[in-house]
């Protein structure tokens, strides 16, 4: 889509990137002062883009980072969007859909198989052919709540300290080894991204203490887990009801999962704990003894858009045997449009994908088939809410269980 006339596409460049920080603040009404201390914009120049209005004034910006994103099987090459936003006094004039377009082009021409992104609005990206291809839940958890016994988990010390910067490397390297094979989890390699996961300005704090780290460790001292966190003061006739507020939780054992979450559910004058974004199948699902007592909620955490279609299927890997011809539609980028086989003899051998023109065993829409992606499970239901048509008995329970994975897909972190 080409833009309104008096708008144009333009590079941020490193000379600009502080209008890029000014924009951010404006178009999300950000509550910082003037003076407090910003984290440094964490988007490569190279890849960050703006919309010019009339004047040359920034009317909208988008950027993206080049990730390495975990597939069911595989790693694959992704372009994460992100600052997406059009100035107030620029609204419905077709800018976002002329960033998707050129967001897309540019991703392709990389050879960037997939776009990922975190939805600040769930009814948006759809639009744009993106699927909500992993889920997370959110929980606000009492102070004390039982867990079941792990055995090792006595063995593992836990320090609680100031976050800073000093910190980055620890909580990178856990980060990244823990989410390795986690689909949907994108790595945090980039030196400024590791830092920022960390920044603290005390105008975002929303009336909370400055970041603390919890560090579990293993008997000679290694790092085995660790959680960003805040505490709420809150007193009641007397009595001390703060809320611990975890910003992220990440363990490399189940030992150290269970070291980590028995003492951030116990930490003193505290009654309530809430998670952050965790997987489906995160391990304190199961820990917990009494799940009735949380109040738990279901939300998005990654939206995904297949931007090479065959080169993104033949990245992953099928749990079973495949064979199946798809029908997919795709308005925005004609080279997934049509009909792909798509074979496999089972796990840990090659996913083959190819053009034909054999009857189709399921059509659907290419949002439809990026929210199976990343191995949710959701393709049955999408058949019988009527979503995506099922032409051969059976292919969709066939096609739902081959794409299917052992360990649901999850983005643990906002980007």
């Amino acid at each position: 889509m080409e833009l309104p006339a008096g708008y144009q596409h333009a590079a941020l460049g490193a000379d600009r990137v502080s209008v890029a920080l000014e924009f951010d603040r404006v178009s999300w009404a950000m509550p910082v002062d003037d003076d407090d201390e910003l984290p440094p914009y964490p988007v490569p120049v190279e890849r960050s883009w703006l919309v010019e209005g009339p004047g040359g004034a920034a009317a909208a910006m988008h950027g993206s980072y080049a990730f390495r994103l975990a597939v069911p099987g595989g790693q694959v090459r992704a372009a994460g969007l992100t600052w997406v936003a059009v100035n107030p006094g620029h609204r419905r004039r077709g800018l976002l859909r002329a960033m998707m377009d050129e967001h897309l082009a540019r991703t392709a021409a990389r050879g960037e198989v997939v776009s990922i992104l975190r939805a600040a609005e769930e009814p948006i990206y759809g639009r744009f052919g993106y699927g909500r291809a992993a889920d997370q839940l959110h929980a606000t958890v009492p102070r004390g709540a039982a867990l079941r016994p792990v055995a090792g988990d006595q063995r593992l010390d836990v320090t609680f300290a100031t976050a800073s910067a000093e910190h980055a490397d620890l909580v990178g390297t856990v980060h990244s080894a823990a989410g390795r094979t986690r689909p949907g989890w994108p790595a945090r390699d980039l030196p400024v991204l590791r830092q920022r996961v960390l920044a603290d300005p005390p105008g975002l704090r929303e009336g909370a203490e400055a970041l603390r780290l919890a560090v579990v460790r293993a008997p000679d001292g290694a790092p085995r887990a660790y959680a960003l966190l805040r505490r709420t003061t809150v007193w009641k006739h007397e009595n001390a009801c703060y809320t611990v507020k975890v910003e992220e939780a990440v363990a490399l054992d189940a030992a150290a999962h269970h070291r980590l979450w028995s003492f951030l559910l116990d930490l003193d004058l505290t009654t309530t704990v809430e998670t952050p974004g965790l997987a489906c199948d995160d391990p304190l699902w199961h820990l917990l003894v009494d799940r009735r007592a949380t109040v738990p909620r279901l939300c998005d955490s990654l939206w995904l858009r297949l931007v090479d279609l065959p080169g993104a299927l033949c990245a992953r890997r099928c749990a079973t045997g495949l064979d199946v011809v798809l029908d997919v539609t795709d308005t925005l980028i004609s080279s997934n449009h049509g009909r792909w086989r798509v074979t496999s003899a089972g796990p840990g051998t090659p996913t083959h994908v190819t053009s034909t023109d054999q009857q189709p065993d399921i059509t659907l829409d290419v949002r439809d088939l990026a929210s199976v992606y990343l191995g949710a499970p959701h393709l049955p239901g999408l058949a019988d809410a009527g979503i995506v048509t099922e032409h051969t008995p059976g292919a969709v329970a066939r096609t739902s269980t081959a794409f299917a994975w052992h360990t649901a897909p999850f983005c643990p972190w906002e980007f």
